[in-house]
């Protein structure tokens, strides 16, 4: 199983869209999205191409390779114009014999993590730096910001495929820039 793993969008359409792109060219069995989809929030500036209404179209027309987890800019008025379920907030999913747990990272995050057993993954976005944390045999995977990087880091998502997790950068052709394995 492939998974394409991407978060915080922000309502950007223009990142949304090479996000799209990306997914295209990859063909995950899954897109997963760890939220902050639609609105920029009260401590971000607008990202580029902020435009809410064209990244709820784009994100519709995708709707059954979606997964998607809370984040802590949803609002029950963003389940309302999407066609798939954003309100959760997180995700287990079972992979290649462990747990990998989806969630924003505003409540669950290496600082404050869910109850894992050994092998497992917390996946998280909220921080806009992507990276890859071990605590033992448990790894912490951000996939960065779609939209809004920081710390210098890129428009990034990720990619877990054979228990490998791959950051792609959205702003360079979506070119492999690490990798590590799970």
């Amino acid at each position: 199983m492939k998974l394409m793993i991407a978060s915080d969008i922000h309502g950007s359409a223009k990142w949304c869209g090479r996000m799209i792109e990306a997914w295209r060219r990859e063909r995950p069995d899954r897109l997963v999205l760890l939220g902050d989809l639609l609105y920029h929030g009260p401590r971000n500036d607008l990202p580029e191409d902020y435009a809410p209404k064209k990244v709820i179209a784009m994100l519709n027309a995708i709707a059954p390779a979606l997964l998607c987890v809370r984040g802590n800019c949803e609002a029950e008025v963003d389940q309302m114009v999407l066609d798939f379920p954003v309100m959760a907030d997180y995700a287990a999913l079972f992979f290649g014999g462990r747990v990998l747990y989806m969630t924003h990272g505003h409540v669950f995050n290496p600082v404050n993590p869910p109850k894992l057993m050994p092998g497992d993954a917390l996946f998280f976005g909220h921080t806009h730096v992507p990276g890859l944390e071990r605590r033992g045999e448990t790894a912490f995977v951000n996939p960065g910001s779609t939209s809004i990087p920081k710390n210098g880091s890129a428009h990034s998502y990720c990619v877990l495929e054979d228990g490998v997790v791959t950051w792609k950068d959205l702003g360079n052709g979506c070119w492999e820039y690490d990798r590590q394995g799970l």
